[in-house]
């Protein structure tokens, strides 16, 4: 049956977090045994288009894993190949990250997603709430905060590495992204463009605290 609005399905793009852990993990892991100094994360757009306009020297020690948005949509199509894949989400950036991949079909923004809604008369608060998977672990869940990417893949590969994670693409980061490629923070890097991570971008509809707050809830 139709889900909401014309959507048939909805899968959690935590999945896809799931499937973005065990990959990343694995590559960074060969990384440090190859005994390159550092990695960086790959799965805010955002950051990766930086570095590809801005510090191409950096490319080199990006992590080449897909984002969980890619990971997900992958999910979705396999289960059924005809469908239309939309991801949802608080990120224009994603928009130019689904351009480069065959996976995903279109991407909405929560405040497009929320004019859809007023448009159908659709109220959240009066619908029923979906019971988040039991099985989704919540590192994958955490991945929308800053540093929960950096969670994921400790919990993954153990604390024998040094991490760090740098949120917000401001001159301070930009200043110190730039010297990374001679002065690493760490071996493991997290890098997220909206200060806070993704439950900050630029079309998420509830301030950081509100976000931050139920996050922690939805973790329990």
């Amino acid at each position: 049956g139709v889900e909401m609005g014309g959507f048939d399905e909805v899968i959690g793009v935590a999945r896809g977090a799931e499937d973005n852990d065990s990959q990343e993990s694995e590559e960074f892991t060969e990384r440090m045994e190859k005994g390159e100094p550092f990695m960086t994360t790959s799965c805010c757009p955002a950051y990766v288009g930086w570095v590809d306009k801005h510090s191409p020297a950096l490319k080199p020690y990006v992590s080449e894993t897909f984002s969980p948005m890619v990971y997900a949509a992958r999910r979705a199509k396999a289960k059924h190949p005809d469908a239309e894949v939309v991801f949802l989400g608080p990120c224009l950036a994603k928009r130019h990250e689904a351009d480069s991949v065959p996976e995903v079909d279109y991407v909405m923004s929560f405040e497009e997603l929320g004019a859809f809604m007023v448009a159908y008369n659709i109220d959240v608060s009066k619908c029923e709430e979906m019971p988040l998977e039991a099985d989704v672990t919540n590192f994958a869940r955490g991945y929308a905060r800053a540093g929960g990417v950096r969670d994921a893949i400790v919990n993954a590969v153990g604390n024998g590495y040094t991490t760090a994670n740098i949120e917000g693409l401001d001159k301070k980061n930009i200043a110190l992204l730039k010297k990374m490629v001679k002065d690493p923070p760490a071996q493991f890097v997290e890098v997220m463009a909206c200060d806070g991570g993704c439950i900050n971008g630029p079309c998420s509809l509830a301030p950081l605290s509100l976000a931050r707050r139920n996050l922690k809830k939805g973790l329990g």
